[in-house]
């Protein structure tokens, strides 16, 4: 089969990234089982296991296409009708009433679930590319990965809660202890670690030494890298339970609440979970080779002339508060 991928960002990621490694990996993996994978991505993007088109703004999408393929895989919503059998993932929330396409994918069942589909695929990356984990060397601090300066991450609530223990420290994965973006923030705090936006190894160096992910969400999060990143380390997740979360984060590898004090209590007993059960849990579950697997059925089923839903998938309910519940 001859896909094409089609994003928006450079590949491959060149720090962090989020949809640029799930793009990669995905590629990756297809070409692993005999596909030829071809990326219409932006320029500045190498890749030594596919061609790599640079995708022209200027120009219509559907001229960009080359003839060969026989399936396109945009990453993006399409302004344009598309000759080809295609499909669409979505990896990202929208709070309006716009109709998606009929062959859209989301990133996790509740993602799918809030536009009224049953369409979607888990993400999953290479663990290959992580390395094997050390899970019985020594941790003494915890860590939150995202972007702080999205308020939706709620950075401050991971913060507070590290405070709220007896002597529990915490890593923030990018952010800053002075942060400009949102007005003048300044975190003081010993026990309170930065350092802002890291990537690669430097990444998983850090997350080998920690005790657990804290990830006190306040939107609906569509998937969470970081959550199958933390688990794969061997962290279990200390989180809010919404959008991806619950159907991610068992009981046996983390800790939901929405209520400050009851993540306190959790946290304070983190040795309670196995590493080794985060670790094998992610591995399993979460890897690009399923994530792959799953797609190459949804190519099928348009290749065949299906469509992935039934109706445009739409919102069913707008959200009205700025941010969720956090007590």
């Amino acid at each position: 089969m001859n896909i094409l991928i089609v994003g928006s960002e450079v590949i491959p990621a060149r720090k962090y990234g989020g949809t640029e490694r799930v793009v990669w990996y995905l590629g990756k993996e297809l070409s692993k089982l005999g596909h030829k994978v071809t990326f219409l991505v932006s320029k500045g993007s190498s890749c030594n296991f596919a061609t790599v088109l640079f995708y022209d703004h200027d120009r219509k999408l559907s001229e960009q296409i080359p003839s060969t393929i026989d399936v396109v895989h945009l990453n993006f919503m399409p302004t344009e009708s598309i000759q080809k059998p295609y499909i669409v993932t979505i990896h990202g929330n929208c709070n309006d009433f716009r109709e998606f396409d009929l062959n859209t994918v989301f990133v996790s069942k509740n993602h799918a679930n809030r536009f009224g589909s049953d369409s979607f695929v888990h993400n999953g990356l290479d663990w290959d590319d992580y390395g094997t984990p050390d899970l019985s060397g020594e941790r003494n601090k915890f860590h939150f990965l995202g972007k702080a300066a999205w308020s939706v991450k709620n950075v401050q609530g991971a913060i507070d809660v590290i405070k709220a223990t007896k002597k529990e420290e915490l890593m923030v994965l990018g952010g800053h202890r002075l942060n400009l973006k949102m007005g003048f923030r300044f975190t003081p705090g010993s026990r309170i670690h930065f350092y802002g936006m890291v990537g690669g190894k430097e990444k998983n160096s850090l997350l080998m030494k920690s005790k657990g992910l804290i990830f006190p969400v306040l939107w609906h999060e569509p998937f969470g890298l970081a959550l199958i990143e933390s688990l794969y380390f061997g962290c279990p997740v200390f989180g809010t339970p919404y959008g991806s979360l619950p159907e991610i984060v068992s009981p046996e590898v983390g800790f939901l609440s929405n209520v400050a004090d009851e993540l306190v209590s959790e946290i304070e007993n983190v040795d309670r979970f196995s590493r080794l059960q985060c670790h094998n849990y992610a591995l399993e579950l979460f890897n690009s080779k399923r994530m792959a697997g799953l797609y190459l059925e949804k190519y099928l089923k348009v290749l065949n002339g299906g469509n992935l839903n039934t109706r445009p998938p739409k919102l069913i309910e707008k959200q009205t508060e700025k941010l969720l519940e956090w007590k």
